[in-house]
């Protein structure tokens, strides 16, 4: 039913609880499975030469950081005896990035965890998930975390 998932990772419970469903899924319909870190290019304002230095020094972080994910992410995956592609790419708006790596790859299905927020919560810091949702031209599958 599904020939290629996709499964943006971001290091949560959620999303790794993500990852495991899909993983299952891409077992059951014999799908191919990519994983998918999106970095914020760079999320602050400065001027100068502490802003060139600083831009430099976040995305070193930020990719490391996307890496660690995506490689805890392979791991549970391979546990479960299956084979994944990883990708990090940079972007202004995540799930624009989602939605963009999902139609260059041609997958068919995006699985991405949520954190569950409501409230406050939820209306100053959004849902990434939730735009996904909005504007995704895929089946999108949204696994509860924490």
């Amino acid at each position: 039913m599904f020939t290629h998932i996709l499964v943006p990772v971001d290091g949560s419970g959620a999303s790794l609880k993500a990852v495991e469903k899909a993983a299952g899924l891409a077992r059951a319909f014999g799908s191919r499975l990519s994983l998918l870190s999106v970095i914020d290019v760079y999320p602050f304002v400065g001027i100068g030469a502490d802003y060139a230095f600083g831009q430099a020094e976040y995305l070193t972080a930020a990719t490391a950081n996307a890496n660690q994910s995506l490689a805890k992410a392979e791991a549970a995956v391979t546990a479960a005896g299956l084979a994944c592609e990883r990708k990090v790419i940079e972007g202004h708006v995540v799930h624009q990035g989602i939605l963009d790596c999902a139609s260059a790859l041609g997958c068919d299905l995006i699985v991405m965890g949520s954190h569950g927020r409501h409230g406050l919560d939820k209306l100053l810091l959004g849902s990434t998930t939730q735009r996904v949702l909005g504007h995704a031209k895929v089946p999108v599958l949204v696994v509860q975390g924490d």
